[in-house]
């Protein structure tokens, strides 16, 4: 299910995304580094850390790509620092050092390119799409976005600023619905902790999310006429404090390993 809005979006400040890797030449398209393989010759080795801010609904699936990279390269250490896209923007506007943003959306992303801040092409890499969580056994009896507009209820979304908030206000306006809101989480997975500690009888998160909670929130589809889907870049800060090893960590998200991690956690391709 493609998105119009995101392309019209981005043409408006000429975001040269890629849908592709851009992959060096020590870098194969499965993913293996080939710095490594026999009869090549030596690369530079990758050493220190790789500061990444990523979306919090990339977490599990960015812990595995952490796990999968240190495995290659055994000096190498990812620092994941998970949250809110727009949080995250703010942070590198405020000047903190990052080497890699991986955002859940364009509009953040747009803000950090016309900053000044990212080195190269932001390159879109993976889509989620939206769906009702409810605590395990779905308690409230929730059957679709209209019982989410019931005020006796006890329900959220993420905050209007974050992706995922902003995406499920577009579901509700599509569906021509308002949803009783009672609190509004900064980012998807303080929503997805409240909604499995039975806070809440519901709320709009990732497919992705509700597929972590392992049986803890059951999922209920949005009709896809009025569903949305969050769209994820990833690129290289201009100032990244260690530069080298921040496009390798890129390349390896846009490889072929690095999608077979995504789609494992449940993101579908771009």
């Amino acid at each position: 299910m493609a998105n119009p809005e995101w392309r019209a979006r981005s043409a408006l400040v000429a975001l040269a995304l890629s849908a592709t890797a851009c992959r060096g030449p020590s870098t194969r398209n499965d993913g293996v580094d080939a710095c490594s393989m026999p009869g090549t010759t030596p690369c530079a080795a990758l050493a220190g850390e790789i500061i990444v801010s990523a979306a919090a609904s990339l977490t599990d699936a960015f812990v595995a790509m952490k796990s999968a990279f240190e495995a290659m390269h055994a000096d190498v250490d990812i620092v994941l620092n998970l949250g809110g896209s727009s949080a995250l923007r703010a942070q590198i506007l405020e000047g903190a050092p990052v080497d890699v943003f991986a955002s859940a959306n364009a509009t953040n992303m747009t803000r950090v390119v016309e900053a000044g801040r990212l080195a190269d092409d932001a390159h879109f890499f993976a889509r989620n799409y939206l769906r009702i969580a409810v605590p395990a056994g779905n308690p409230a009896g929730i059957s679709g976005l209209e019982d989410l507009t019931n005020a006796a209820l006890r329900i959220a979304l993420c905050a209007e600023e974050v992706p995922c908030g902003e995406l499920a206000r577009r579901v509700f306006a599509r569906a021509g619905l308002f949803p009783a809101l009672d609190t509004n989480e900064p980012n998807v997975r303080a929503l997805l902790t409240k909604i499995q500690l039975g806070e809440l009888d519901a709320g709009v998160i990732y497919v992705t999310d509700v597929a972590s909670a392992n049986g803890a929130v059951q999922g209920i589809e949005i009709p896809d006429d009025v569903n949305v889907a969050a769209e994820y870049l990833v690129g290289v800060l201009a100032d990244a404090p260690n530069p080298t090893g921040a496009a390798k960590f890129v390349q390896f998200v846009l490889s072929d390993q690095g999608r077979v991690l995504l789609a494992s956690h449940g993101f579908a391709p771009p």
